[in-house]
């Protein structure tokens, strides 16, 4: 090594390589930071909207996307060993499987296909003997193979698949598996993803709780004008809320990003700074006047900033404002789980995200987190796991990570790479619930992410948010061409 940096193909990576990954770039390779911090755009692979803060010694993942630090990778896995290559193999897996109706045909044709041409056969053989010449017969036999053809059935079933996928294309669904159009009536259970497919996928400012004394107005413009020139998504929740107001940005000076804490800089003479609860307690401020709308925004799953004020090196940090951060539901989406609700279908949601925001996203969505319709903190490889558990049965029959949990088996961190690496228990069909009886369900998955396209194969029918990723859409039989979550019933239909 010459201690230059050069270019070099993906394809050339190797475990242990030294990468350097700069601002906005996607990271080509799976490692861990080995110099510098950063934050990191994960949504694609976990389902999580917020960047993750990066520091050295962290895993980070090939192919999502690295924020405003330039960090230093050593690779641990490239190329077909990567998280994101074995996410494409299970979606080859899925897609490998046959359909049900197809193992029948495949079945009957066995036996159908030999007898048809055996009694052709016999029947050349026999008019043959009975001197009717060779001509004749061969006549005959032609005619046993071309009758006992069924021509009728195999003309009105591409008939009825080209009316139906027509009419669900003016509508704005797009069939592209026969076996989709033949599985969706029998649909029960209709697991969402959260992130981008039943929310809008982005951070929004949902709340500013000014302190004692402070105008609201005031301190949304100081924080605005603070994050004026910064790229990170909740910077630009704040700008697109101070834009909302109209209110005038003031200029700020010496702005710079703490990687994992916030932003600082001065305005007007004084230190602003904006970030995370931990900093400003770790700076001295007093955060008493704000702990208790940070307690419920928490609750509710909200990510919380305290913007403060320091006058001077003398002074601790004086907080102006609580911001709370999240996601907000897509137009129609309750509508739409409560029109499937009434007619019978069970609604369940799978998020990567925390279980604290899940959970509350559920509740504003009109699903029940005590029934067993939120499942949250589920990375890739265990959302295909639980679509076919919902197959299987009506519960979860393998634990997944709840609240506070992030390990999996000999206490490993449970993240991307251990979760598709590690070992995983097979899921166990209830009583009368296995693939085929009469008591099962099937199961429609419905997503836009590459971290969805997995579970979309598995499942019985994939439905993919045409505004999602051409992955998902390419992993599903049914694409909803507008995103509109109401396209779903209307899909079932």
């Amino acid at each position: 090594w010459d201690g230059q940096e050069k270019d070099i193909p993906v394809d050339e990576l190797r475990a242990g390589d030294a990468l350097v990954v700069r601002p906005g770039e996607r990271l080509p390779a799976d490692g861990r930071v080995t110099e510098g911090a950063t934050q990191v755009d994960e949504s694609m692979l976990t389902g999580e909207p917020l960047p993750v803060a990066k520091q050295v010694g962290d895993r980070l993942t090939g192919g999502s996307i690295n924020g405003d630090g330039r960090v230093l990778l050593t690779v641990s896995a490239a190329g077909s060993e990567s998280v994101l290559a074995q996410i494409i193999r299970l979606v080859q897996d899925a897609q490998a499987v046959k359909a049900p109706v197809q193992r029948l045909v495949d079945k009957v044709s066995a036996i159908f296909v030999p007898v048809v041409i055996a009694i052709a056969l016999l029947t050349f053989v026999g008019a043959w003997l009975a001197g009717l010449g060779v001509e004749t017969a061969l006549i005959r036999a032609v005619a046993v193979l071309v009758i006992a053809c069924p021509c009728a059935l195999g003309l009105a079933t591409p008939t009825a698949i080209m009316a139906g996928t027509g009419v669900a294309a003016q509508h704005g669904i797009l069939i592209k598996d026969a076996e989709a159009l033949e599985l969706a009536h029998q649909v029960r259970t209709v697991a969402f993803d959260k992130t981008g497919t039943l929310t809008q996928g982005q951070p929004r400012l949902l709340q500013l709780v000014a302190a004692p004394g402070v105008d609201e107005a005031a301190a949304l413009r100081t924080a605005a004008s603070l994050q004026s020139g910064s790229e990170h998504p909740l910077a630009r929740a704040v700008l697109g809320a101070a834009r909302a107001q109209g209110l005038a940005l003031d200029p700020v000076r010496d702005m710079r990003a703490v990687p994992g804490r916030g932003t600082e800089g001065v305005l007007q003479g004084q230190r602003v700074l904006i970030g995370s609860l931990g900093w400003l307690r770790e700076l001295g401020a007093d955060l008493a006047p704000l702990s208790a709308p940070a307690g419920a925004q928490q609750a509710q799953g909200a990510t919380v900033s305290i913007l403060a004020v320091q006058r001077d090196e003398a002074h601790a940090p004086q907080p102006m404002a609580l911001l709370a951060f999240g996601d907000e539901p897509k137009p129609g989406a309750a509508a739409a789980l409560a029109e499937l609700r009434a007619r019978g279908v069970r609604a369940v949601m799978i998020s990567g995200d925390n279980r604290g925001a899940a959970e509350a996203m559920a509740r504003r969505l009109g699903l029940d987190p005590q029934a067993g319709e939120v499942l949250a903190e589920v990375l890739p490889g265990d959302k295909a796991e639980a679509v076919r558990a919902l197959r299987l049965g009506a519960g979860l029959p393998f634990p997944l990570p709840q609240a506070g949990e992030g390990q999996g088996e000999g206490g490993r961190p449970l993240n991307g790479a251990a979760a598709i690496e590690g070992p995983r228990p097979s899921p166990q069909p209830s009583p009368a619930r296995g693939r085929g009886s009469k008591g099962h369900r099937a199961v429609a998955m419905v997503g836009d992410g590459v971290n969805d396209a997995p579970a979309l194969a598995a499942a019985d029918v994939g439905i993919a948010m045409g505004s999602g990723t051409d992955v998902a859409m390419h992993a599903a039989g049914i694409t909803l061409m507008r995103g509109d979550v109401a396209l779903v019933p209307a899909a079932l239909d």
